[in-house]
């Protein structure tokens, strides 16, 4: 998925028109896939809070978390690992809308827990969260694209603190948590959108690899979210 062009001598990746005008049109639909999942995620979120109908079949079927919680499982590993089935036209958009969908639904399932006032609040925190980290990815001239190894790293931590919290619960831990889970996350969204963006960055996307670049902007702002959450939630009660 990373590729390494040409450089000049100062270590900066050399682009033609040609690659440019591709390096664009892949940017485009990444955020247009990533804007249809981002709305039906919305979409089924707002169906939880306001239509009570829905939500109380959904709960008085508990089985369908499961299900969903298993298919989400099973389309990630399928995305992320098998290249057959994300480059495979329509199985990796059929593959993308079922994952999105069964993560809506658990993002649903989670935000009834929450008042509607919090769920608003941390999607339009998230929502300009990831606009400023966007705009930052694109003009700083920092290459985020090298430290993949420490987000790992980070990521490593942030489960371990996971794991300990669910065997010292605190409040004091959970706040840390969730606010390291954001940030971390936020890091990661700079990660992944240079790699889309490719250019001067050392690592970058391949062209091809659209339906992977989208899922991975995806998990990242549904992360920010979720941690964000969890923070307004920690902070009202």
């Amino acid at each position: 998925m990373a590729s390494y062009g040409t450089y000049d001598p100062e270590g900066l990746r050399i682009f033609n028109f040609e690659e440019k005008s591709v390096r664009h049109a892949f940017i485009r639909k990444v955020y247009s896939i990533l804007t249809i999942q981002l709305g039906l995620t919305f979409a089924v979120i707002c169906l939880f809070l306001f239509h009570a109908p829905t939500r109380k079949w959904f709960f008085e079927r508990p089985e369908l978390f499961w299900i969903a919680l298993g298919i989400s499982l099973v389309m990630i590993i399928a995305l992320a690992c098998c290249e057959s089935v994300r480059r495979q036209v329509p199985l990796n958009f059929i593959c993308l809308f079922v994952f999105t969908l069964a993560e809506a639904l658990l993002l649903g399932t989670l935000c009834v827990r929450f008042s509607r006032d919090e769920v608003m609040m941390a999607v339009g925190i998230t929502a300009l969260i990831c606009f400023a980290l966007t705009l930052f990815a694109m003009q700083t001239k920092i290459d985020f694209t090298v430290m993949g190894g420490a987000l790992l790293i980070g990521l490593l931590c942030l489960l371990v603190i996971g794991l300990v919290g669910m065997f010292f619960p605190s409040k004091t831990l959970h706040v840390v948590y969730a606010s390291l889970g954001a940030f971390l996350f936020s890091m990661y969204l700079i990660f992944d959108t240079q790699l889309m963006m490719g250019g001067s960055h050392r690592y970058s996307i391949s062209p091809d690899e659209y339906i992977f670049a989208a899922l991975s902007l995806y998990i990242d702002i549904i992360n920010i979210f979720i941690y964000i959450l969890s923070l307004l939630g920690a902070s009202n009660n």
